[in-house]
């Protein structure tokens, strides 16, 4: 089992989620980054605030989706990450 996950992973493994798989409510979004709710909306929130995260409401539901801002984040972090590998 891995250890704990630093903010920065917490962050981009939201972004990431978001990014591969479009629009979800945050009870999915929860499932697909096992993290728990409350951390969970407080990442969504700060992500809302860096508008690196959008909210959309589809059918009466809240749904939040990655805006190109977060995908140019996330591919940086890559490019970054193969530069200079993480231990």
């Amino acid at each position: 089992m891995k250890g704990r996950r630093s903010k920065l992973e917490l962050y981009l493994d939201t972004i990431e989620a978001l990014a591969s798989s479009g629009p979800m409510p945050l009870s999915r979004l929860t499932l697909r980054t096992k993290i728990n709710n409350n951390p969970l909306k407080a990442i969504v929130f700060d992500l809302l605030d860096k508008r690196l995260v959008e909210e959309r409401e589809i059918k009466r539901r809240i749904f939040y989706a990655a805006t190109p801002k977060a995908r140019t984040v996330l591919s940086n972090f890559k490019q970054l990450t193969q530069i200079l590998p993480l231990a």
